[in-house]
């Protein structure tokens, strides 16, 4: 039986250029995606850019545009975005798309027939950067203007007709469905949060607006337009061909494993998401992953601060690698995590140049120098060579499982630690004084330090896919050939081929003076 896969990063809102937050969740992803594909998995990752709503009309309007052309230029940046962090999305959605307006007005239309839409005025605070409503006691004065206490953002009293999903109906639907499923948020203080707001009663939520035109209309009533966050999650099914639950699409997919999130939208994707695939009649995801901000020096980024740490900066300087892997080694997937330049400059030198990258270029550069160019066949093994192998093998059980809670940071914790090994190994056993008093011995060496890189590459690929490649590719493995079952597989290593000449992996960085 085929084992199939769905991640999802949030889609994003193409108001601006794209930043650290949203390289993070797109890294985040693409790792558990790839993660998968080593275990036979069919994935399925999809990202795009959510396209309507207020902020988007208005940044349209400031910059002369039409939306739709504003929104075609700036989509392609988030476009280029997935190029740049080497993304292995299999697909790239944008709600302008024909495919997602017919999912909408199919959830609208079923939201309408379970009799969970109905038509009222509106009045309260709205914030038109977050696309959010907010209660009176998450308002607070800042500097004389009202601010969302959740996302800062300044918020406006609004009054107009709108019409109203019954959300206040599904409190007791979502309490039961939260306990019968402790893990569809993570991490738990995510999933504490919304249970306690959800048990203080929720509010019918405002599903559509008339203060500007830019969205999807409201099919019976086309001065309304859909609220944009009812809008965008169905990307999520219409990336499926939703509303069609017969094609092959959707019935290998749906429900999706995991959706990858920043906390700022928790709300919208663990209480709004859910609660309108109930009314729909429709199969709720399995898991949502509400992870932290990165901060820069411990302080939120902005622009007033001046600490924006820009990805597509630091991916043209370092290389998109060592970006990928700092994120990943530094932030605690859950928590909020603080990165700094120096930081990023000593993961590099300590974690790349000076363990993985130098393991790889001692061991090839000896093997092309006393090998004959060529991986050493042996098969006699020492106890401290099975020792070395079989210590990963024992821990491959204990690796799948943390990414399968979504512990990136204790899984590549462990995967480090095994390269550190491999270069004490290295050393201890001194192929290079064994030599010429016994080159079995050398050989047996050399045999089982490869197995160790290799090994260690296979682990590394969906983190740094980049430099694990080209050591999988010299040792003679193509891409479908990267595989979790390959670890520890004696045979996988071609014996006759001359390896290529190994490129430094990762350059040291000098401190600036």
């Amino acid at each position: 039986m085929a084992k199939n896969f769905y991640i999802t990063t949030p889609i994003y809102y193409p108001s601006g250029k794209p930043h650290m937050g949203h390289a993070y969740s797109s890294i985040v992803a693409d790792i558990f995606a790839r993660f998968k594909r080593l275990e036979n998995y069919n994935v399925l990752f999809l990202t795009g850019t959510d396209e309507h709503g207020q902020k988007i009309q208005k940044e349209a309007e400031k910059n002369k545009k039409e939306p739709k052309i504003f929104c075609d230029e700036i989509s392609e940046t988030f476009r280029s975005l997935t190029k740049k962090l080497n993304l292995s999305n299999n697909d790239f959605i944008r709600t302008t798309e024909t495919r997602h307006h017919k999912s909408v007005i199919e959830i609208w239309n079923r939201l309408v027939k379970s009799g969970d839409i109905y038509l009222d005025k509106y009045s309260g605070w709205y914030s038109v950067s977050d696309e959010a409503f907010y209660d009176e006691d998450e308002i607070q004065n800042d500097n004389g203007k009202k601010v969302s206490k959740i996302s800062g953002s300044i918020v406006e009293w609004v009054e107009e007709e709108s019409y109203f999903f019954k959300l206040s109906s599904w409190s007791k639907n979502l309490l039961e469905f939260y306990k019968k499923n402790p893990n569809f948020i993570l991490p738990t203080t995510r999933k504490n949060e919304v249970v306690k707001f959800v048990e203080k009663g929720l509010k019918d939520l405002s599903v559509s607006r008339t203060s500007f035109s830019w969205g999807i209309q409201v099919p019976e009533n086309k001065k309304h337009v859909i609220y944009v966050w009812l809008d965008a999650l169905t990307n999520y099914i219409s990336a499926l061909d939703f509303p069609d639950t017969n094609n092959k699409k959707y019935k290998t997919f749906w429900p999706a494993d995991v959706h990858i999130i920043g906390k700022d939208i928790l709300r919208f994707h663990a209480i709004f998401w859910p609660a309108f695939l109930l009314a729909a009649k429709l199969p709720l995801p399995k898991k949502v992953f509400g992870h932290g901000w990165i901060l820069s020096d411990d302080k939120k980024m902005s622009k007033s601060l001046g600490n924006i740490l820009d990805p597509l900066e630091i991916i043209d300087k370092y290389g998109i690698d060592q970006l990928r892997y700092y994120l990943i080694k530094e932030v605690s997937l859950g928590n909020d995590g603080s990165i700094s330049m120096q930081n990023l400059k000593n993961c590099i030198n300590n974690d790349l140049a000076n363990n993985y990258g130098n393991l790889c270029q001692r061991v090839f550069s000896f093997i092309k120098k006393n090998c004959d160019n060529k991986i050493p066949k042996s098969t006699n093994l020492t106890n401290s060579d099975k020792k070395l192998l079989d210590n990963l093998k024992n821990t491959l059980p204990k690796l799948v499982d943390h990414m399968n809670k979504q512990e990136l940071n204790e899984y590549i914790k462990l995967v480090v630690n095994f390269s550190f090994e491999a270069n004490k190994y290295f050393n201890d056993s001194e192929p290079w004084a064994v030599k010429k008093k016994d080159p079995g011995r050398m050989k047996a060496i050399m045999f089982t330090i490869v197995q160790q890189i290799k090994n260690i590459s296979i682990l590394l690929n969906p983190v740094i896919p980049d430099a694990t490649k080209k050591i999988l590719t010299m040792l003679n493995f193509s891409e479908n050939d990267i595989k979790i079952d390959k670890i520890n597989d004696i045979k996988s290593l071609n014996h006759e081929k001359e390896l290529d000449d190994l490129e430094i992996l990762f350059n040291k960085i000098e401190n600036d003076n």
